[in-house]
């Protein structure tokens, strides 16, 4: 089986994932010697048949939305099984762009390693969270890695944390490398990012001016005081009701990459301006997108 890289994602940022493997693609001298391909929650009935029960994060039980934005987080731990147990693979997010080789990462010494990623930044991982945005990961050390079975735990108060598995808190800790920050670069372009990761919800370039469509963390925190707000809001009024809309992101280069490899991705066939305009139309792609394309 050859080497492949997975972009998990959902029906609101499949354009995103489109994008996604059409830069992993068009970056690569060495396309030819690994696949692409996307896990999406639809494809899961495990993942839609607990649309509103309640699951364990971060110590608090909140109902499973598979409509939320990132509701495909979860299959971050499903590509051992889709590879046998075998090989190499790498999981990425759907809002993450090539700019280096993908090839130099699937093909890295893992030095004995079952995955490899960066720590998660700020509070976070000072506290020892890794981020499984993207994972190289050695699939035949993960064989404790059943898709099904960890995520029907998360639904059992005691027995699995959401924040905990996303984190990587649950994994042995010598059998994580670390990664550099190039590989998972969080809103940050510079001239030695391979992988660009526009990690803010908020500043998506692709969604600037449509209305939120995501549930912001909660804490257990009594200050900043938005979080009783947050909850106060959502019980009046629903789970996006008066949230806002998404906001331009405040590096006007990361629009502009993004945008010309949605122009090179029109003028190579990867996609159409039919699809451009279906996810407009469904409110997944702002509005000015085409003409942003040059379209």
């Amino acid at each position: 089986m050859k080497p492949t890289v997975f972009i998990h994602t959902n029906h609101k940022q499949m354009l995103g994932a489109e994008v996604s493997r059409y830069s992993l693609r068009k970056r690569s001298a060495h396309a030819d010697k690994f696949d692409v391909k996307f896990i999406a929650v639809n494809d899961f009935p495990c993942m839609l048949e607990r649309e509103g029960q309640v699951y364990r994060r971060d110590g608090e039980m909140r109902p499973w939305l598979n409509d939320d934005l990132q509701s495909f987080t979860p299959l971050r731990f499903v590509p051992p099984q889709l590879m046998n147990y075998e090989g190499r693979a790498v999981i990425m997010d759907p809002d993450i762009f090539a700019i280096g080789d993908i090839w130099d990462l699937l093909q890295r010494d893992m030095e004995g390693k079952a995955i490899m990623c960066r720590p998660k930044s700020g509070r976070k991982g000072r506290k020892g969270a890794f981020a499984s945005s993207v994972m190289l990961l050695d699939c035949a050390k993960l064989k404790h890695w059943t898709f099904e079975k960890n995520f029907a735990e998360m639904f059992n108060p005691v027995t699995r944390d959401y924040m905990d598995w996303v984190s990587l808190k649950l994994e042995e800790p010598t059998s994580i490398g670390a990664l550099e920050s190039y590989w998972n670069d969080f809103d940050n372009l510079t001239d030695e990012t391979k992988l660009l990761h526009n990690t803010k919800r908020k500043t998506q370039p692709w969604k600037t001016g449509l209305k939120i469509d995501y549930r912001p963390a909660d804490t257990f925190q009594l200050f900043p005081p938005r979080h009783w707000l947050r909850r106060a809001r959502r019980a009046l009024f629903g789970d996006y009701k008066f949230a806002g809309t998404y906001a331009e992101h405040p590096d006007p280069r990361q629009e502009a990459f993004f945008f010309e490899l949605v122009r090179e991705g029109l003028r190579d066939g990867e996609f159409t301006e039919a699809q451009l305009k279906h996810e407009i139309a469904q409110g997944h792609l702002r509005k000015d997108a085409l003409a942003l394309a040059g379209a």
